[in-house]
C-alpha cells in the first residue's frame, strides 16, 4: 500500500505502528463532531462554540434550526483499528466562513470521509469538490438522522455525481461501531486504489 500520508512508524508490541491522517469533512451540521466523539479512543479535542445572534444571516441553519453549537476550527480524535494501524482524525469546520482553514488541515491526509445529510445534500457539495480538487481519496458516509428518508444508494450517488468506484455507506454518527465501520470502509478503499495503481504501472 502506498504510504503517502503515513507518519514514521513507531514500535509497539514488537511490530511497526503506522499512523494515518484522515479527514472527517462535510457540510454544516452533518455530524462530523459527533462522529469524532463517538469513535475516538481518547477524549477528543473539539473547538465548538455557541451559535449566537451574530451568526444570523451568515450561517445557513436551514434543516438544522435546533443546532446550538458549531465547530470553529477543527475536531481531533484518534482510533486504533488494529495493533498496527492508528488513525488520527481531523474534523473540518462546516460553515463557509471557516473554509479558509481547510487547506492547512488537508496537508498530509491519506484519505477522507465526507459526511452527508440526505435531507440536505447540497450542504456537502463543497466538501466533495474540495476532495476532488486536492485529489484526496474519500468515501461518502450517509449519516442517518431520525427523520431521514431512506433513499436508494444509487439515487444518492447520482444526486451527488459520485463515480461508481467511490464507496457510499450509511451509518449513525452517534454509534461507535457504526462510525468505525465507515473508517474501515475508507481503509479498504485506499488499499483497493493502491492495488489498482500498482497493476497499472
Amino acid at each position: 500500500m502506498d504510504l503517502k500520508g503515513f507518519d514514521r512508524p513507531g514500535r509497539h508490541g514488537g511490530g511497526d505502528i503506522r499512523s494515518v491522517k484522515v479527514m472527517i469533512a462535510g457540510g454544516f451540521g452533518t455530524g462530523k463532531t459527533t462522529m469524532v466523539r463517538s469513535v475516538s479512543d481518547i477524549r477528543p479535542l473539539t473547538t465548538e462554540e455557541t451559535l449566537t445572534q451574530a451568526s444570523a444571516g451568515v450561517d445557513d441553519l436551514i434543516g438544522v434550526a435546533d443546532k446550538s453549537q458549531t465547530t470553529v476550527s477543527l475536531d481531533f480524535g484518534k482510533i486504533g483499528l488494529n495493533d498496527s494501524l492508528v488513525l488520527y482524525l481531523f474534523g473540518t469546520p462546516g460553515q463557509e466562513r471557516f473554509w479558509f482553514l481547510w487547506n492547512g488541515l488537508f496537508k498530509g491526509a491519506l484519505g477522507a470521509v465526507v459526511l452527508v445529510d440526505t435531507r440536505r445534500l447540497a450542504s456537502s457539495f463543497r466538501a466533495i469538490e474540495e476532495m476532488e480538487r486536492q485529489q484526496v481519496p474519500f468515501v461518502i458516509a450517509l449519516n442517518v438522522f431520525p427523520d431521514s428518508k431512506d433513499f436508494p444508494v444509487e439515487e444518492i450517488r447520482d444526486a451527488l455525481d459520485i463515480p461508481a468506484h467511490i464507496p457510499v455507506v450509511s451509518f449513525d454518527a452517534r454509534d461507535r461501531a457504526s462510525s468505525r465501520d465507515v473508517l474501515v470502509a475508507l481503509i479498504r478503499h485506499l488499499k483497493e486504489r493502491s492495488v489498482v495503481a500498482g497493476e497499472s504501472r
